[in-house]
């Protein structure tokens, strides 16, 4: 469980804090089932939005903190805690409220944890394609040479290679863009998931059974994006496009999924656009 050590963090400031503080992004996928899950569990918290912090989440100030530079961030009581799941676990550990981690189903959720971390690259690719777009998210060298160069470089007292992983995606990014070969095998990838999600919602309410767990809420939000993205639920996976309007009818959940209004014409544009040259993802995939 990534805890940071103190000597991981420069931004030493951050080790007096008590309470539960949390740093996040509103569009992350991450900070959006991290904020969830605080909402579920009625665990008090402080929001820190990294919009408001110079430098956002690459520069010096926060780098300090999470020397891979990605949200969420919880702070308790002094403690840095990094990566979302483990994060998601800790929370769960830790503070009363509903248990979204039911008894005798730890092992099966960390399994299905980490398929859902496995595949956040793959969530990434067609949110820069469909949502974002490609020269939006570009970083430039310069910014690529701050990025690896600021922060301790180390997670727990060892050398960090996460953040060289980062690099390589930014650096493609910019090479060869999401091709469509890359928007293939994403949502290949998503639809084996789904498939059996789909087997799974035809004889329960939730993913694990009778009761929301974490699980729900982490796929909830990945089902979000690839619907604002144009995977269509509807027509491949019925029992999984009710089971998420469901959730989504939750006020502690779609409040936390909103699309910004300033995001939103870039989205709607980007979509039309995809639509007129015949690239939208269903297209690319062959799932229409």
């Amino acid at each position: 469980m990534p805890q940071l050590l103190d000597i991981d963090i420069q931004t030493k400031e951050v080790l007096d804090w008590k309470g539960v503080h949390l740093m996040h992004m509103m569009m992350s996928s991450c900070s959006q089932k991290t904020r969830i899950f605080l909402n579920l569990k009625g665990v008090p918290w402080e929001s820190h939005d990294i919009k408001d912090i110079p430098g956002g989440n690459w520069g010096e100030w926060f780098l300090g903190i999470n020397p891979r530079g990605l949200v969420p961030v919880l702070i308790h009581d002094g403690a840095v805690h990094i990566e979302s799941n483990d994060i998601l676990l800790y929370l769960d550990k830790n503070f009363s409220g509903p248990a979204l981690i039911p008894s005798g189903k730890e092992i099966e959720l960390e399994h299905l944890l980490k398929q859902e971390d496995d595949l956040h690259l793959d969530l990434r690719a067609l949110s820069i394609r469909y949502m974002f777009g490609v020269e939006m998210a570009l970083r430039d060298d310069e910014r690529l040479k701050a990025y690896r160069d600021t922060g301790s470089g180390t997670v727990q007292g060892k050398a960090d290679n996460d953040k060289l992983a980062q690099i390589e995606f930014w650096q493609t990014l910019r090479k060869d863009g999401i091709t469509d070969d890359r928007v293939k095998l994403a949502v290949n990838n998503f639809r084996q998931v789904f498939e059996r999600f789909e087997e799974t919602l035809s004889e329960q309410p939730y993913l694990l059974g009778s009761d929301i767990t974490l699980i729900d809420i982490a796929w909830y939000i990945y089902t979000n994006r690839l619907n604002i993205v144009g995977y269509p639920f509807a027509k491949l996976h019925p029992n999984v496009d009710a089971w998420f309007h469901k959730l989504n009818a939750r006020k502690d959940f779609a409040k936390e999924c909103i699309t910004p209004p300033f995001i939103q014409p870039h989205v709607e544009a980007l979509k039309t656009k995809n639509e007129a040259d015949g690239t939208t993802l269903s297209l690319v995939a062959g799932i229409e």
